[in-house]
């Protein structure tokens, strides 16, 4: 047990030392649709449901979402692609600016921002439509455009990463995004990067990158082996490559097998749970031995008639243009996780990576490194609907762990743990830095830092913070008798902002403030009641009556205080807003504040009722002799404005 929890704090070790870590993302960027329906009856016209549209939501897409993952999880993330300078290419932006992306976004006028649109009955994917045109290639002044942001983007995160190289992170799924100037630029700048980190539906293209990691699918590293093969093995034939339509990162359909004769094939219905998932190693849905995977331009599980196949025979697989089929030998089934752990060395061989980590869906992921070891992650199957889009956590966390220079092993299981956590829900998969933390045991913005620090601890940890692009939340109180106001009134701050910084009063300070009796509780037990909430992230005590020495400190973006009353009444708004913040007041739980809680205490002791007519005078003595005089509870909150008890 002692030696889990160790592992556990040096893996969230090795998130907190990726944050901030400068991150250019280039590539295929798209806009995920989700439509939320409701169906109760059929059509007259046809057989088909009459569907009730309840709920849209609109997220960031292919290389789009890779940028939001790294972002996510604490990286600094740049993101040049083309966009369409259209109503899905707004909204593509609008998602980039809410995940605190650096958009650095060339738009394309006549081109369409790529779209992927799901309709979905419950749970359930009924259809998805794809718009934009992979075909629609930009023209010279988009690929010089193109290339000038790239240029910019790589200086402006070496200037404020102070002079540190950058990691590249290059997402090719066949859109057009990286036609062939673009690539020739990347290799010929290989060099001004740290690490890269390559995914590609045809790695080929990319043999001269030499990158650090590259994320496969099964299909695309077969696909691979199969074309160099083909050119030194009789056994293999290829008439011509097999492209991969745009559809996307790496993601698989569980279809009917290419109809080679004595190929077995078994079939699944589309938007079957378990018929389809992601390739980027990551939960899904994946299909037993004899059942083909593949990237059909048709509907989903048919492929495209007349295609051309490639046939690996000693290795019981087929790769057709639309995939790969997992054969049967002598009548058992092939281990997909047995056959890439077989072609690592190969794969590293032709791609020039440092490191291949082969992707298997639900069966999780085989990564192999330079010193020829294989390790084997694993996953746990969920439904199609949940698991697009965690690829791309897969490949953030991946990548952000290797820039980071963790071991091997250690990117490899963060990359698996960031993918799978991040599919409990139907949607684009996000994997947060708090969740990946959580999931680790530490404290979410908190790990390598207590939740209890000092002032001149604190600067450091915001500026840290601030430079990941973390917007600062502040509050300061007594925070005496904590109580279901208190937590109410701090959720809701922490609601405003990414990094929620309480400020309480000292022992000292409240008797200045309070009277003598008070505070109730010491600051040791207010500051630890205080920590145990997870809508604080961190909490430091303070020795003067007005908490303006720490806010000139912290600079918060949002000051918050409780209070009825507008923030002009805020002593403390000037000095706020004259650093660049905003203030903002919250109101408090009807009967919930220390001093309704202290009268109801005293008035039990005495046997009345808060109010009734023998209420008592707080301020007078004891009816026990030798007890300490009273001192009245009031004017935490109301007497003194915006200011917690």
């Amino acid at each position: 047990m002692a030696g889990a929890a160790a592992e556990e704090r040096r893996l969230a070790t090795v998130v907190e030392s990726w944050l901030g870590r400068p991150v250019l993302v280039i590539g295929d960027a798209m806009l995920d649709e989700w439509r939320f329906a409701e169906s109760d009856r059929l059509c007259r016209e046809a057989p088909a449901p009459v569907l009730t549209l309840r709920r849209r939501i609109s997220a960031a897409g292919g290389a789009a979402n890779t940028a939001v993952n790294v972002a996510a999880l604490g990286g600094r993330a740049v993101l040049v692609a083309p966009v369409g300078a259209d109503v899905a290419g707004d909204e593509l932006h609008d998602c980039l600016d809410r995940a605190g992306v650096w958009d650095r976004t060339v738009a394309q006028p006549g081109r369409h921002t790529p779209v992927k649109r799901r309709m979905l009955a419950g749970n359930q994917i009924l259809l998805r439509e794809d718009s934009g045109d992979p075909d629609d290639a930009l023209d010279g002044d988009g690929v010089q455009r193109l290339l000038t942001a790239l240029e910019c983007a790589t200086e402006e995160l070496r200037a404020a990463a102070g002079g540190e190289a950058p990691t590249l992170v290059v997402c090719d799924y066949g859109l057009g995004a990286l036609p062939a100037p673009v690539r020739a630029w990347l290799v010929a700048a290989r060099d001004r990067y740290a690490t890269i980190a390559l995914d590609a539906h045809d790695l080929a293209d990319w043999r001269g990158l030499a990158p650090t990691v590259v994320t496969p699918s099964f299909a695309e590293a077969t696909r691979l082996l199969a074309r160099a093969a083909s050119r030194t093995d009789s056994h293999l034939h290829l008439d011509h490559p097999a492209a991969d339509p745009a559809d996307g990162p790496s993601e698989l359909s569980v279809g009917t097998a290419p109809g080679a004769a004595g190929s077995p094939a078994v079939s699944a219905p589309a938007g079957v749970p378990g018929a389809g998932a992601p390739g980027n190693g990551v939960p899904g849905a994946a299909p037993p031995a004899g059942v083909p995977l593949g990237r059909p331009t048709g509907g989903t599980g048919e492929p495209t008639p007349g295609e051309d196949r490639v046939a690996m025979t000693g290795d019981g697989l087929s790769v057709t243009g639309t995939g790969v089929t997992v054969s049967a030998l002598a009548g058992a089934g092939v281990d997909r996780a047995v056959l890439a752990e077989a072609r690592l060395a190969e794969l590293r061989a032709h791609t020039g990576a440092d490191v291949v980590a082969v992707t298997l869906d639900t069966e999780g992921a085989v990564v192999g490194g330079a010193d020829g070891a294989s390790r084997r992650s694993h996953s746990t199957p969920v439904p199609a609907s949940h698991a697009v889009g965690a690829g791309d956590a897969y490949l953030a966390a991946m990548t952000l762990a290797l820039a980071a220079a963790a071991p091997l092993p250690t990117a490899a299981q963060l990359a698996q743990l960031a993918a799978t956590i991040t599919v409990s829900d139907t949607g684009t998969c996000v994997c947060r830095r708090e969740d990946l933390l959580h999931a680790l045991g530490a404290r979410g913005d908190d790990a390598g830092h207590p939740v209890l620090v000092a002032p001149d601890e604190l600067a450091a940890i915001v500026e840290i913070q601030r430079g990941a692009g973390r917007s600062v939340v502040f509050t300061n109180g007594c925070f005496d008798v904590l109580h279901p106001g208190h937590v109410r009134y701090l959720e809701q701050a922490r609601a405003l902002g990414d990094l929620l910084v309480v400020a309480v009063n000292s022992d000292g300070s409240v008797r200045r403030l309070k009277g003598p009796d008070r505070p109730v509780n010491p600051v040791e037990d207010r500051v630890a009641l205080l920590a145990a909430l997870a809508c604080v992230d961190h909490v430091v005590i303070f020795e003067e009556d007005s908490p303006a020495g720490l806010i000139e400190v912290v600079r918060p973006d949002v000051y918050v205080k409780g209070g009825d009353y507008p923030p002009e009444m805020v002593p403390e708004a000037p000095l706020v807003r004259r650093l660049g913040g905003q203030v903002r007041t919250l109101g408090y739980v009807p009967d919930r504040s220390t001093s309704a809680i202290i009268d109801r205490i005293r008035a039990h002791g005495h046997g009345t009722v808060p109010g009734g007519p023998e209420r008592v005078d707080a301020r007078r003595r004891s009816a026990v002799p030798g007890e300490p005089e009273q001192v009245d509870a009031h004017g935490s909150t109301a007497s003194t404005p915006g200011r917690p008890a």
